[in-house]
Order: structure tokens, then C-alpha cells, then sequence
């Protein structure tokens, strides 16, 4: 089994926006000389409905042969079908498939509509789905950073200016249509991406990211045979998509165009699954794409005769350069949290940051407040492995504080990070699974990551009565009395 780190820093999201770049500089370059008949042994143009069936069978093989020979399929669930334990993909991963399904579906058939260029049709795609970005994560809670937002205006400027030339190109109704179809598949996996993935815990993510491209081709397939069978005139496209396509010379480069689908799907679909904002990881994702028509688009010119991008469209691919750098800037510090520079730190961690971690928090820094007044010698933190960023402390949360004595404070959820675990002088975890999850994330930090009881776990109080809450803040004050203690001693 290949072996795989899940912490993806600066530079694994660099080398993931790479991968994505090389593989759909040839599949959208393909995909457009083969749509208007310019590749050679093939006769004239070939519609894109046609063409669709046998990529996306090209998708499946793919997705296939990367999940097999990396052996990364092993993450998916289990289910036992007549004796036999297969790979499994749970019911909400399913749904955002089938999301994915339109995606992949829409973005090959957007490249094959007559009077748009390579580029023009990325810049819609890549436009849309920007704008969707900051939308999602303001839905969703999430705090946007400065360098995503910076990113964010430089991507959607650099739309602005390519599409200064809207005037050379016809948008059909087909394609609007499919534009707008491909936009709809983002809003509905993003939704369910959110609340299935992009959190602090790798197994989680792994496991999402394995099952979804398991599903995704087979769910186009079945779309694609479905919609074959619809008593309509695009139909007959797609019947000799599945039936007479596969005899003719055009059938192995549509199925090369699955096979590099598939690749850049894994590379663009570990980008989104990233825990940070989307308004983060999409700009990377698009900023990646419209570099790759770029490099398509002069590729064609010097090798079909197509015609060169345009100056605006050049201009466009200037500010995307200017994007990437800016997505490039190291994240903020711990210091920017409220750490101080050489400070020890006492980091309290759990799954979303906004009952058990802050309850913890706060007692532990009354507790150093008092015993230390204002300049304790041990600093106190909280994170979450799966965090809405920026969410409150529950009302509950709060309130059994209270009863303690303990001032809540404003409390704002945060993701935790390997850098906070490595900075951090001792890791207490609530549960047993959220201490491996941290030690996945940093194994060198097993000596100083702990369960807050040694003797018990903390269970997760979230929905339950304001009783549980006090409970469970009286449990986590004698423990972090004990813990404080302990590492006063020691100093």
C-alpha cells in the first residue's frame, strides 16, 4: 500500500495544484480538438453528448487503476455482500457523487460546444465557482482569511479582464444550460462536502475523498444511460455515444480524455477536501485551471491553428500568477491566536471546538489567573478536529461555566493545526480517538499528547440538557486542577 501524508502544507497544496495543472492541460486541450474534428484520423466534428458515454467509462477505469494500485481504496468502508466484505460508500458521500457526477459530466461538455475557445469557457467555470466559494463558507460559519480573500478578488479581476473580449464568442442555450448545471453540482457537493470532510481529522477526510471518487463516474454513467433513453432529440447523441462511437477512430482518444479526467479529479478533489476555507482552497483549485488553458490554448494554436489566447486572456493569466503567490503565504502563526511568542502552551483539543476544548480553556485560565494573576506562566489554548471556524461556545457550554464561577469569555472556534500541536508543551484530548487523530496528524507528538482523564473519556455533550453541560464542566475543573498541577510541578 502506498503510504501517504494527509497534512497538507504550503507546499503538499503546491504540489497537488501542480498535478492538477498537468493533467488538464492535455484533457481540455483534447477534449476540444476532438470535439471539432482537428485531431488527426478522426472525420469532422464530433458532437459532445456523443463523446461523453465512452469518457466517462475512460473516468471509471481511471479512478479504478489509481484507487487499486495506490491501495487507497482500503479507506473506504466495508459492507459484507453475500459472504463477501466489499468497499462501501456511505450515504451522504453518495449523494455529493452524484453531485460530482454533473461536474464531471458538464466540464468535458462544456469544452466540446462550437464558438467558444478553450479559455473563454474555464473563465465562466472557474468565475462561477469562485464567487460560490466565500458564499458556502459564510453559510457555513467558517472565518475567510486575508490572503483567501486577496486571492479571491485577484482570480475574480483576472475573469473581469478576459472577459473583456466576451464579443468574439457565441454562448449558446445548450451551453448556458450546461454552464449552469455544472455551477449546481458545486453548490450541492461543496454543501455536503462541508459537513462530511475538511476537517482536522485525516481518517475523515481520507475516507470521504475515497469513497466520493468511487461513486462519481459510475453515478455519470448512470445518468448518461438514463438520459439515453429520454424520448428527445439530444438522446440520439448519446445512444450512438454507448452503441456505434466505440467502432469508430474516435473512441480511443474520448477514452484518453476519461483516463486524464480521472487524474485531475484526484488532484483538484484532495485541494477541496483541505480543512482550510474554500475561499482558500477553490482559488488554488481555479487559479491552477485557467493556468492549464493557458498552456492548452497556445498548444492548440501551434498544433491545430486554433486561434491564440487574447490579450485580455493573457492579462487574466498575469493576476492568476499574482493569486497563486498570495495563496503561497504561510498560514498565520499560533501568535496570531493569541499566543505569545515563547510562551509555554497548554492546548485542550476535542471535535468542534465549542463545548468540552473552550469549557477547559476557560477553567484552566481562571484557575492560572487566579493563582498567577495576569501574567500566568503557562499560556491556554482550545482547538477542534472538526470545526466550523469562528463558531461560539454552545449557550449551554456557557452557561455551566457560570456556574462554576468561570467567565466564558468570546470564545471563536479554531481549527487545530500541526503547528499548534508542535508548539504546544501538552496535548489533552477529550476521547482516545481524538488522541490518535492528533498523533496522525503529528506522530512526534505522542510523548506529550494525552486524554484529559487517563481513567475515562469526556463524552460529547452537544444536544444533551443544561444538566449534562454542568456535569460535565464539574468533571473537566477537577481534571484540569489536576492536570495544572501536575505541569506546575514539573517546571
Amino acid at each position: 500500500m502506498v503510504r501517504t501524508s494527509w497534512r497538507w502544507g504550503t507546499a503538499g497544496m503546491g504540489g497537488l495544484a501542480l498535478g492538477y495543472f498537468l493533467f488538464y492541460a492535455p484533457y481540455s486541450a483534447l477534449a476540444k480538438v476532438l470535439s471539432q474534428g482537428r485531431l488527426p484520423g478522426v472525420r469532422g466534428p464530433v458532437p459532445g453528448l456523443e463523446i461523453l458515454p465512452i469518457t466517462a467509462l475512460g473516468t471509471v477505469v481511471g479512478v479504478g487503476l489509481f484507487l487499486g494500485l495506490s491501495g487507497w481504496w482500503r479507506q473506504a468502508r466495508r459492507r459484507r455482500v453475500l459472504g463477501v466484505e466489499l468497499p462501501w460508500v456511505g450515504r451522504e458521500t453518495f449523494a455529493a457523487a452524484f453531485w460530482h457526477a454533473i461536474i464531471i459530466g458538464t466540464t468535458t461538455l462544456n469544452y466540446t460546444f462550437a464558438g467558444v475557445s478553450i479559455l473563454f469557457v474555464l473563465l465562466l467555470m472557474r468565475g462561477g465557482v469562485l464567487i460560490l466559494s466565500p458564499v458556502v463558507d459564510k453559510a457555513r460559519g467558517r472565518e475567510v482569511r486575508r490572503t483567501s480573500w486577496i486571492a479571491l478578488a485577484l482570480s475574480l479581476a483576472a475573469v473581469a479582464v478576459a472577459l473583456a473580449d466576451v464579443d468574439h464568442y457565441d454562448l449558446s442555450l445548450a451551453a448556458a444550460l450546461s454552464l449552469t448545471a455544472y455551477l449546481g453540482g458545486y453548490v450541492g457537493r461543496f454543501s455536503i462536502m462541508e459537513r462530511q470532510a475538511k476537517s482536522g481529522d485525516p481518517e475523515v477526510n481520507r475516507r470521504y475523498f475515497v469513497e466520493e471518487q468511487m461513486a462519481s463516474s459510475p453515478w455519470l454513467v448512470v445518468l448518461l444511460a438514463a438520459a439515453a433513453l429520454l424520448p428527445v432529440d439530444a438522446a440520439h447523441e448519446l445512444r450512438r455515444g454507448f452503441v456505434s462511437f466505440a467502432a469508430t477512430p474516435a473512441a480511443l482518444p474520448a477514452f484518453f480524455i476519461g483516463l486524464l479526467y480521472a487524474g485531475l479529479s484526484a488532484f483538484g478533489s484532495l485541494i477541496y477536501v483541505d480543512r482550510r476555507e474554500y475561499t482558500h482552497c477553490v482559488p488554488l483549485n481555479r487559479c491552477a485551471s485557467l493556468l492549464a488553458g493557458v498552456a492548452a490554448s497556445y498548444a492548440l494554436t501551434f498544433l491545430a491553428g486554433l486561434p491564440p489566447p487574447s490579450l485580455p486572456q493573457l492579462a487574466a493569466g498575469g493576476l492568476v500568477v499574482v493569486a497563486l503567490v498570495v495563496l503561497s503565504l504561510p498560514s498565520p502563526a499560533p501568535e496570531s491566536v493569541g499566543m505569545e511568542p515563547g510562551a509555554r502552551l497548554f492546548l485542550f483539543v476535542c471535535s468542534g471546538n465549542t463545548c468540552r476544548s473552550p469549557m477547559a480553556e476557560a477553567i484552566a485560565r481562571a484557575e492560572l489567573t487566579a493563582r498567577f494573576g495576569q501574567r500566568p506562566p503557562l499560556q491556554v489554548l482550545s482547538a477542534g478536529l472538526s470545526v466550523r471556524d469562528g463558531a461560539p461556545m454552545t449557550s449551554e457550554a456557557a452557561v455551566a461555566l457560570r456556574a462554576l464561577g468561570v467567565e466564558p469569555g468570546r470564545h471563536r472556534a479554531r481549527p487545530l493545526t500541526p503547528e499548534l500541536v508542535r508548539c504546544a508543551e501538552a496535548v489533552y484530548c477529550m476521547t482516545v480517538s481524538q488522541r490518535e487523530a492528533v498523533l496522525r496528524m503529528l506522530p512526534e507528538a505522542a510523548a506529550k499528547t494525552v486524554c484529559v482523564d487517563p481513567e475515562g473519556e469526556i463524552p460529547d455533550p452537544i444536544g444533551s440538557a443544561l444538566a449534562v453541560y454542568e456535569s460535565c464542566a464539574s468533571r473537566l475543573q477537577t481534571l484540569v486542577r489536576r492536570r495544572l498541577a501536575e505541569r506546575l510541578a514539573e517546571a
